[in-house]
């Protein structure tokens, strides 16, 4: 401003009477501490007496932390921001404000970490708003019953285990076994189902990340997806915040009437975190190592997963955690503790994966509580007792490997039951849409694969697949439109030899 210019000196005149009018003399009281001691992502602060847990801490070097702990002559913090600079001595102040992450459209197709700041390199997402990390979750009287499906385009889990919108499935398996398959594959379903997906990465390898998000990206998935990142490298806190992150960002849409998913990869590291942070804070380990409280964190955060009454906007936000288990060890600590807090589980036997069915869903430990309420009433007519039928066929198909003879009517059951296991294996990547999964079931029951062998089922849902694409019907066509479609398509009659 050039004050040799009357017009910018009386301007400038103008602005500090107004600064004047406003300013009141009072007591002002500002809180100040010191850092004691720093170091394995947490640090210990002496003074701030009225600081209190979850409280955001401001380092001057720049750093960021939140209140964790609480003794009576220092407090103990978790680094969610830690520059070289921070050391024994820094002063620290509160922030007096909660912690949040910033929300808007604009975050769609971007990987972002847990405090909402870009990692693909592009400029920071515009917002329209901040959604804190803690809230509590939807009151009973605000919630609806979970009854509209969420397709995941994987047909042993649309038509034996449907997931609702709205709805906590868990998916729990060994290493290796597929649980992010599934995730991914479910993703990459959701293309023009005007469902927003929020994928978090706990915890995981620079190279598994990548290879993650290069997969949704070549699928076309990430124009409807957000990546929450905390990978290996980043600071336990990060690590520890990131579930509460992609979640209060699924809230935002679903506030505004938006259907949501969200898939938490994984909360067995986001427990060996929060474990970890413990036992450097000191706490009380309880049963292994763990502290008392784990069980708590994941059902505060899962609770939030609801669909929403129409007075409340009517969206829904999915969750897809997914857990994992030692050698497919379902009873230990953190997967019994997820189980009691989902509405499901999708479990992965590494026996099956090893003989070739994939995904290798055992559907003998898999269930969805919330069951064919979730389906189309089509589709809840065709699957029917099948998951029944296939269990009983899986106990039939053990007593074949004594060698004992059955009957014509066992032996019928037991082929049934291994087409049917033949058409439920699916590769990755290749989602089907509820159109087929009705298709098949309409296929089946009415015996079209009666006389097929097993090596002839999968160019036999190809055609059924390709007929689709040129037909007009849809969930609600009649089971006789259905069956004459399929006819023509496979040129069968039901149960004519193929």
């Amino acid at each position: 401003m050039n004050l040799n210019n009357p017009e910018s000196a009386t301007s400038l005149l103008d602005k500090q009477s107004d600064w004047l009018a406003a300013y009141r003399p009072g007591l002002r009281i500002t809180e100040q501490g010191t850092v004691a001691a720093v170091g394995d992502g947490i640090s210990w602060i002496k003074g701030l007496p009225s600081a209190a847990i979850e409280d955001i801490l401001i380092f001057a070097d720049g750093s960021r932390g939140m209140v964790f702990d609480l003794n009576r002559d220092r407090i103990g913090a978790i680094l969610l921001y830690e520059t070289e600079a921070l050391t024994a001595g820094t002063t620290v102040f509160l922030a007096r404000h909660s912690l949040g992450i910033p929300v808007g459209d604009e975050f769609l197709g971007r990987i972002i970490d847990p405090l909402g700041s870009p990692l693909d390199g592009l400029p920071p997402p515009a917002h329209t708003g901040r959604e804190n990390l803690e809230k509590n979750s939807p009151a009973i009287i605000a919630r609806d019953f979970v009854q509209r499906p969420l397709y995941t385009g994987i047909k042993i889990i649309d038509t034996l285990i449907p997931i609702g919108r709205g709805q906590r499935q868990l998916i729990v398996g060994d290493e290796g076994l597929g649980r992010s398959a599934i995730a991914v594959d479910t993703v990459i379903n959701q293309k023009n189902q005007n469902v927003i997906c929020i994928y978090v990465l706990i915890g995981q390898k620079r190279s598994a990340v990548v290879s993650t998000i290069d997969v949704l990206r070549k699928q076309g998935a990430l124009d409807y997806t957000v990546c929450v990142v905390a990978e290996a490298s980043a600071l336990p806190g990060l690590q520890y915040i990131a579930p509460f992150a992609g979640c209060a960002l699924a809230e935002y849409w679903m506030a505004q009437g938006q259907d949501t998913l969200v898939i938490y990869d994984d909360l067995s590291t986001h427990a060996r975190t929060y474990r970890e942070l413990s036992l450097l804070l000191r706490r009380p380990p309880g049963r292994e190592a763990y502290p008392g409280d784990i069980f708590f964190i994941h059902s505060r955060l899962l609770e939030r997963s609801t669909c929403l009454n129409a007075e409340n906007g009517g969206g829904s936000m999915t969750a897809l955690p997914i857990v994992e288990t030692k050698q497919g060890e379902i009873a230990a600590y953190i997967p019994t503790n997820l189980i009691s807090i989902t509405d499901g589980q999708i479990y992965l036997d590494n026996n099956l994966f090893v003989s070739g069915f994939r995904p290798a869903i055992d559907i003998t430990k898999s269930v969805s509580r919330i069951g064919s309420k979730a389906q189309h009433p089509a589709i809840s007519r065709q699957a029917g007792q099948m998951k029944l039928d296939y269990l009983q066929f899986l106990e039939l198909e053990a007593f074949t490997r004594f060698g004992q003879r059955l009957e014509a009517t066992m032996e019928a059951r037991i082929k049934r039951g291994r087409l049917l296991r033949e058409i439920l294996k699916q590769d990755r990547l290749s989602p089907q849409s509820s159109l087929f999964q009705l298709a098949w079931l309409s296929a089946f029951n009415a015996d079209f694969f009666k006389t097929a062998e097993p090596k002839d089922i999968a160019s036999q849902l190809e055609l059924i697949n390709q007929g689709l694409k040129a037909s007009n019907l849809t969930l609600d066509s009649s089971p006789d439109q259905w069956q004459q479609a399929i006819s023509s398509w496979l040129k069968l009659t039901p149960g004519q030899p193929a």
